[in-house]
């Protein structure tokens, strides 16, 4: 089996406005860095569209008919305070980013594919069940995770982040399953202003790990050996969602950690260790945030090759 790289032109269709971080020459650096030789044995697919069906798994009916009523047929339409906007594209192209998530958990359950990546934007782990926020319309690792259930009847799923912004809208929906497990690694007292260590869920089912300004490899390291994947292989999930943002990589210019590329290659083969133990190895990894194009090409060029064993 072959790591199996989802992604679709619909994608760079979502165009929040000029100087917006969430710029379609995000997906294009992704894109180039990943279609080069050293990617030659991935098989790539067409994001299928999700469905609005698996976006309620997650999403109220209110928040989602606010969405379809809100997208636009031209110019622009802010769904929060202003930084979340919705373009004509936009909706088809969270759609492609549930679809794709959706279909890379059919992918690995059904052994179609060793693991996943989704190349897919926008980002998606700030929204919530009722509210858009950070640049996210609708959580697609969040709904991946319970298309699981739905869909395949996996009752233990977990999603780590290792985005420089904590994924509250994960968080949020997971806290009080016992069954579903969040683990994030993120720039503390930072935007959005959760992740704190004792905000750890109904059964110890969420675990934060905030990390100060400046923080590098060693520290970081140190902090995902000794709390995030012991707490990851207790919880023994039999499926691994990972949301992949690249924003803490040292060149991004709104972040503040100092993560490398090799630090984004070792954590993926860590958490690839612990899926390999309890969830027959079935990853599917969704593209989160990275707003340095160097950084974010070479740290997603780092996570997929992991993924593909290299």
């Amino acid at each position: 089996m072959s790591t199996l790289i989802y992604t679709h032109e619909a994608c760079f269709n979502h165009k929040p406005g000029p100087h917006h971080p969430e710029s379609p020459e995000r997906l294009e650096a992704v894109l180039a860095a990943l279609k080069t030789p050293a990617f030659a044995d991935a098989v790539w697919r067409d994001a299928p569209l999700g469905t609005f069906e698996q976006v309620l798994h997650v999403h109220t009916p209110d928040y989602v008919e606010t969405v379809k009523e809100m997208a636009p047929e031209q110019g622009y339409r802010a769904l929060d305070a202003g930084d979340t906007i919705m373009s004509p594209g936009t909706l088809e192209a969270v759609m492609r980013c549930v679809g794709a998530a959706c279909a890379g958990v059919d992918d690995v359950v059904k052994k179609e594919a060793k693991n996943v990546f989704c190349a897919t934007r926008p980002c998606g782990h700030h929204a919530e069940a009722g509210e858009a926020m950070g640049f996210c319309v609708f959580n697609q690792a969040a709904i991946a995770a319970l298309h699981a259930r739905a869909q395949h009847g996996l009752q233990r799923v977990a999603v780590v982040d290792f985005d420089v912004h904590h994924g509250n809208g994960t968080q949020n929906s997971f806290y009080d399953d016992p069954d579903l497990f969040y683990g994030s690694c993120h720039q503390g007292q930072f935007y959005p202003g959760t992740g704190a260590k004792h905000e750890t869920g109904v059964a110890h089912n969420i675990v934060n790990v905030p990390f100060p300004r400046g923080t590098g490899s060693a520290a970081f390291r140190a902090a995902m050996t000794d709390v995030l994947l012991p707490a990851l292989r207790e919880f023994a999930p039999e499926l691994l969602i990972i949301s992949a943002g690249f924003d803490a990589h040292h060149l991004d210019p709104l972040g503040g950690l100092k993560f490398t590329d090799e630090d984004y290659h070792w954590i993926t083969r860590e958490l690839m260790k612990v899926a390999d133990e309890t969830a027959q190895g079935r990853v599917v990894s969704v593209l989160e945030g990275g707003y340095s194009l160097e950084g974010l090409a070479s740290g997603t060029a780092a996570h997929v090759q992991a993924l593909m064993g290299r």
